[in-house]
């Protein structure tokens, strides 16, 4: 028997849930009314989800012969809602038909909940006409697969280091559990999504990595010629691509394991990308890391170098900062560090007045 409290509790968020779904409703309606119908469509869905929800919630209780008290659904405050997604349309106008290039990664593909945020996120941009990409890692993945099977994970100057099986188990778990789950994942939140290994069609080609110290890396690559082809292919038919981070080999009968970052970055320029997005677990760039209120919301590429020499710009920071730069340099609008830890930070940096994470130009 359930315990009291915890009745009243579940029959509360049957309650809110019934109540989200009504405000989702009314969002969709301002959306028909303002001829955005992906918007419309988007918002309808998440109606659906929260009906789905409290169904199952008062099912729950019902099973467990709880009474079940359903209250009346208010009324949703339309105007101060109307506002906040008024404030999104001019956003919504400057990215239509334009590439948002997300590395998706860090906290944001491990807890399940901030996972949906992001894969809502990007259903929900691809739906009012953004042309999304997504390029992906799997490290905490390919840790758990190297572990079941008895190998120990080595890291070296923070790079996996890669020898011949665990490059196996790198391109079996990116190219296909991780990959396709992601797939499954838009499917599920009503979106579209092709899965793409890096090795298919071309797209990334790499060598060997190498450094000035002629350290061993195993099969990590760098990254040398993109070819977009096949994810513009993919774009053209309204899926979002979902890229893995496995580079076709030029210089060696093999696959290369390479950096999601840098990945990113040089597709994000190979299409012409407006805005690139790193995701990850800091809330930007800090001038100092004990004070998360000290991140820098803007930046331009020439202030980068002065502020490497005065050790703002410092340890794993320093090539996620290079990636965004690079990206600008060659041409990429806008490049975003942003975090990932924070539910909907996409929609916020997009589509908003707000702003989140450090971004770059």
């Amino acid at each position: 028997m359930l315990n009291e409290k915890v009745s009243q509790l579940l029959n509360d968020q049957v309650n809110k849930e019934f109540y989200s779904a009504y405000l989702y409703l009314q969002f969709s309606n301002f959306y028909v009314e303002q001829g955005l119908a992906g918007f419309a469509n988007w918002y309808k869905v998440q109606a659906q989800e929260e009906r789905d929800h409290a169904m199952l919630v008062l099912q729950y209780l019902q099973n467990n012969d709880v009474p079940v008290t359903l209250e009346a659904v208010a009324k949703p405050d339309a105007e101060l809602k109307a506002n906040i997604l008024v404030e999104a349309l001019p956003y919504i106008q400057e990215y239509y038909g334009q590439t948002v290039v997300v590395k998706y990664g860090g906290n944001a593909m491990i807890n399940d909940e901030l996972k949906d945020a992001v894969i809502h996120d990007l259903v929900l941009l691809n739906l009012v006409g953004v042309k999304v990409v997504i390029v992906h890692g799997g490290g905490p993945e390919i840790n758990d697969m190297l572990k079941k099977i008895g190998k120990e994970s080595k890291f070296v100057n923070g790079l996996r280091y890669t020898d011949r099986e665990t490059m196996d188990i790198v391109q079996m778990v990116l190219c296909g559990k991780v990959n396709k789950d992601l797939v499954t994942l838009l499917e599920k939140a009503g979106g579209r999504g092709i899965g793409l290994g890096g090795m298919d069609g071309g797209l990334f080609q790499a060598k060997r990595l190498t450094d000035r110290a002629g350290t061993d890396y195993g099969y990590v690559g760098d990254i040398v010629d993109v070819d977009p082809a096949p994810v513009i292919d993919v774009l053209q038919q309204g899926y979002i691509p979902v890229v893995s981070t496995v580079a076709q080999g030029i210089d060696d009968e093999t696959n290369y394991n390479i950096n999601a970052d840098t990945a990113a970055s040089k597709l994000a320029v190979a299409l012409g990308a407006k805005k690139l997005i790193l995701l990850t677990d800091v809330r930007g760039l800090m001038l100092d890391v004990n004070d998360e209120n000290s991140v820098l919301h803007r930046l331009k590429v020439s202030e980068v170098p002065k502020l490497v020499r005065d050790g703002v710009i410092k340890g794993g920071m320093i090539p996620k900062v290079d990636c965004c730069v690079e990206a600008v340099r060659k041409g990429v609008e806008r490049a975003t560090i942003l975090d990932g830890r924070v539910k909907h930070s996409i929609l916020i940096e997009l589509l908003s007045k707000v702003g989140a994470g450090t971004m770059f130009q």
